[in-house]
């Protein structure tokens, strides 16, 4: 079901008359399957009488990316192209900036749909296109569960505020999305294309993108790879992960924020399959849908209404305040960048989630905080803290440069937490330690398990 919410008109133009498609513009939701923003391009085509052309616009700059990021990408996208062909639409991928590639596109089309991305620049390329494109154009939320102001209008305090908001809800998008039938085929349009999607190691080699961080074997792009990891993580790692989800040294994963990610997966196709799995228990479903639906929207919530997510200013004022006051406190260490990178700490749980990062583009969410806050403790001060784990976040996650990677890093330094007691260097934000991790999990193990990934 396509609910109306979902959709929103980003100008007053017409469709034009004399059009020779629908144009969806893909950009956040890279997939064919799972996909309400082509899901209304086709209702609308099927309306007009008209084929639909799916669009792409495959830059060399995206901001932070390397290729790695772009290796898996392309890999979903080739796939992606397979899957449209099956369905009579063509994928046409052009080089260049991806608003000016739509622009292109839009030129002989009636109308615009394109998906909706939360991101500072993402937003400012869909109003470049809805100014210019000289028709209709229209945007659907199909990356979150619930579209970002259904919930809430406002920036949240923490997932106490948004979690009542998102319940209230969640029966009613919680449904499936039909896909129908293509009235007109695309596939013989003659639109050119600089290259073919399905020729992933060609249109790599041909970008001029960083290649200092490279591709990974533990992760492969698309759909299909998407679903193997959901059916077995809804088989076998579901079932206790309300109890276990915490624990790095028997990881219950689903491994699939790199597909949420690059939209090669939605989140309510994954939100159906966890709710409906029979195996596990009301807790097992439970824990892992507050990770998917109110944590990540939490996280789209904290992007699309703090203007300064991606920098220190998007710590909240009480945690910069107790910060500031305990910067002057001595560091029990500190490591420069390289050092980091390369995992030359006295921490070795540390260095072992550092390893698991650089070598596979993931790390476990409860590694992930140990790390983050380590930073903080090993920086010089809290403003070059938060800037070196973002930047390293950024650089090396396949899931990096999210709205969850934003969150995250923030989230280190206070953001949607609460002030805890008062210690050095962190004041009252929250404290992480090794105790804690040998006490709680069998670490020794997740350290071991790292030291296999170079090899």
């Amino acid at each position: 079901m396509l609910h109306p919410e979902r959709v929103s008109r980003l100008n007053d133009a017409p469709v034009r008359q004399g059009g020779q498609y629908v144009l969806y513009w893909m950009q956040q939701a890279q997939r064919a399957h799972g996909n309400h923003a082509l899901e209304l391009a086709i209702t609308l085509g099927n309306e007009l009488g008209l084929p639909v052309v799916v669009g792409f616009g495959l830059t060399d700059d995206y901001p932070e990316a390397n290729e790695r990021h772009y290796a898996f990408m392309l890999e979903g996208l080739a796939e992606t192209a397979v899957a449209l062909r099956r369905r009579r639409i063509r994928l046409v991928l052009r080089r260049g900036s991806p608003e000016r590639v739509a622009l292109d596109l839009a030129g002989e089309a009636a109308l615009v749909v394109c998906d909706v991305g939360h991101l500072r620049h993402q937003r400012a390329w869909r109003r470049t296109v809805a100014g210019a494109a000289g028709c209709e154009v229209l945007a659907v939320e199909t990356d979150l569960v619930v579209p970002l102001a259904t919930a809430s209008a406002k920036l949240e305090v923490a997932a106490r505020t948004l979690r009542p908001k998102l319940h209230r809800q969640l029966d009613r998008f919680l449904v499936p999305l039909d896909e129908q039938d293509v009235a007109r085929s695309s596939l013989d349009l003659e639109l050119p294309a600089d290259g073919d999607p399905r020729d992933v190691d060609r249109l790599l080699a041909g970008l001029r993108i960083d290649r200092s961080v490279g591709r990974v074997s533990r992760f492969r792009g698309g759909l299909t790879e998407a679903r193997r990891r959901l059916a077995r993580f809804v088989e076998q790692a579901l079932p206790g992960y309300g109890a276990a989800r915490s624990d790095p040294s028997a990881p219950r994963c689903s491994n699939l924020s790199p597909y949420l990610h690059f939209g090669q997966i939605g989140p309510l196709e994954v939100a159906l399959a966890v709710r409906q799995a029979a195996e596990a228990g009301n807790e097992d479903r439970a824990s892992f849908l507050e990770e998917l639906i109110v944590r990540r929207e939490l996280a789209h919530n904290f992007v699309a209404y703090c203007d300064s997510y991606d920098s220190y200013g998007g710590v909240p004022e009480w945690a910069r305040r107790t910060l500031a006051a305990h910067a002057a406190d001595p560091r029990p260490q500190l490591y420069d960048e390289p050092a980091l990178v390369a995992g030359r700490t006295h921490d070795r749980y540390w260095n072992a989630a550092m390893r698991e990062m650089r070598e596979t583009g993931f790390m476990h969410n409860y590694m992930r905080m140990y790390w983050g806050k380590k930073i903080l403790e090993w920086s010089p001060s809290p403003e070059e803290a938060f800037a070196t784990a973002l930047r390293l976040n950024n650089r090396y996650f396949l899931d990096g440069r999210d709205p969850n990677s934003f969150t995250g890093v923030a989230w280190c330094f206070g953001r949607h937490d609460r002030p805890w007691a008062e210690r050095p260097v962190f004041g009252s934000v929250r404290y992480m330690n090794a105790a804690g991790l040998e006490r709680k999990f069998a670490i020794g193990d997740y350290v071991r398990w790292t030291e296999t990934l170079a090899a």
